[in-house]
């Protein structure tokens, strides 16, 4: 614990629903929805507006219309957000050297380390100047906690939401935590609250009572102690600049179970483009293909195959995929599928043998697992989505999976696929700009056209084949937008 409140915690506001909202003028004010929109899909995020019917992130989609039935629905925009992402993580490294990213919104800040902060004074001040600084440069709002300890500094950016800064002064910390429910402390799940709440603990006060000794009797000792310094705010843990990537991964939820093996064998290969992208993007290679299967009753299943040497060879992965494939039984359908790697280094082994002399596959069967391949692990990694996506960085919140790519059989021509517009997703008009898509069905899609700094505005339909209409990147959500 330090003796001044030197350690910030930065939690963007509804970060994925703010960035919406921001930029598309339409929405602000309005429950925004981020998540997957098909029948499997997860809640990613709401905007407070939403959270007022019940809405929270990890609910399913489904359950959410039901609650929020006039709610913006969208789909998630994953580059948009690492975009605003880089930005507010850009102006946490000019406060201080070390900043520990725990996901695209949030991080942890040592002010004295960067020379900002030694007092509560300073501190405060430093955290009201990046609030001011972050809304300037993307139009959107933060909550700052300041304490001596990354526990609690988190707990005072929790309290702080929406849009606030709550400074713990050294000293007050037990007075602070003691009303609050046990579920605030890191570590209390689910499980361990319901264990604590049958012997009679709901607060952290009622904790500290219990006395340690109790709490060991109760859920061990690691747990058990660690738990009771926690209730008395004491946290020495140390503000951590960088984490080794662990892996990278990619995968996908079907809207509809997938029975056929070309298809589903198409999709292994399409998943594992995907993947080797994102890795080539992280700057590593890996020796380690894991492929994820989850089947129509829930069960899921991990295969491995370790290479020879690290790689970042799209044909090497996806015929590693293809082999790990071969051993699982798919014949009553597939509701999930993964594609990823692991044991990563940031070099890759040129060898046009390595997976002719791979190991044989290690077989990690965990059926019944809901564990998943893994995301991108490290600094700046991922964002709070899908069931408590245990920051995993989905690439998409629910299926929007297309046919294999190939050759066309041979025969009558064939007519070229309806395009699908997403809700939510970018859009530009040979005559009307930018716009994103409201919503689409029966061969039309509706579209409002309007960008960050706009006006709401106008809502045109079209047919979703109109050779004017394309999809877009997105827009900035300060500065110049006409691009």
């Amino acid at each position: 614990m330090r003796a001044a409140p030197t350690i910030l915690h930065l939690d963007m506001d509804a970060f994925y629903a703010s960035v919406e909202q921001a930029s598309k003028p339409s929405l602000r004010g309005k429950a925004v929805i981020v998540g997957g929109l098909g029948p499997r899909g997860v809640v990613a995020t709401a905007s407070y507006e939403a959270r007022r019917f019940g809405v929270h992130s990890a609910m399913p989609t489904a359950q959410a219309r039901r609650l929020c039935p006039n709610g913006a629905y969208l789909i998630p925009r994953f580059t948009l957000y690492r975009q605003v992402s880089d930005v507010v993580m850009a102006m946490l490294r000019e406060l201080s050297p070390l900043v520990e990213p725990l996901s695209l919104d949030e991080a942890f800040v040592d002010l004295e380390a960067g020379g900002v902060a030694f007092d509560s004074d300073s501190a405060r001040a430093t955290g009201e100047r990046l609030r001011a600084d972050i809304r300037a440069a993307t139009g959107l709002s933060g909550s700052v906690g300041l304490a001596g300890s990354k526990m609690l500094a988190k707990v005072a950016s929790e309290e702080a939401k929406p849009a606030g800064l709550l400074l713990i002064e050294p000293g007050t910390e037990r007075e602070l935590l003691a009303p609050m429910s046990v579920r605030t402390l890191p570590g209390v799940g689910p499980a361990t609250g319901e264990h604590l709440r049958r012997a009679g603990i709901t607060t952290v006060g009622e904790l500290v009572e219990a006395g340690e000794d109790e709490l060991v009797r109760m859920i061990g000792r690691a747990h058990g102690a660690g738990l009771y310094r926690m209730a008395l705010g004491l946290d020495d843990r140390a503000v951590v600049a960088e984490r080794d990537a662990k892996s990278v991964s990619v995968e996908d939820t079907f809207d509809v179970d997938l029975h056929d093996r070309v298809r589903i064998r198409g999709e292994v290969q399409r998943l594992a483009d995907r993947c080797v992208t994102r890795l080539r993007g992280s700057g590593h290679s890996g020796r380690t293909i894991v492929l994820k299967v989850r089947r129509y009753d829930f069960s899921t299943l991990t295969r491995s195959e370790t290479l020879r040497g690290p790689t970042d060879d799209p044909g090497v992965v996806r015929e590693a995929a293809a082999r790990l494939l071969e051993a699982v039984d798919t014949t009553g359908g597939v509701r999930l599928l993964g594609v990823g790697v692991t044991g990563l280094a940031d070099y890759t082994q040129e060898d046009l043998f390595a997976q002719s002399l791979a190991a044989g596959p290690e077989a990690a069967d965990a059926a019944g697992s809901t564990g998943g391949v893994g995301g991108t692990g490290g600094a700046g990694g991922a964002d709070r989505t899908g069931a408590a996506a245990g920051r995993a960085e989905p690439e998409a919140a629910d299926g929007a999976a297309g046919a294999p790519d190939g050759p066309e059989p041979p025969g009558e021509p064939q007519e070229p696929p309806e395009r699908r517009w997403a809700a939510g997703s970018d859009v530009r008009h040979v005559l009307y700009g930018p716009g994103w898509v409201q919503g689409s069905g029966v061969g039309r899609v509706t579209v409002r056209f309007e960008q960050p700094g706009s006006e709401p505005g106008r809502v045109r339909t079209f047919r979703v084949d109109d050779p004017d209409l394309e999809p877009s990147d997105p827009l900035p959500l300060v500065g110049d937008t006409s691009g």
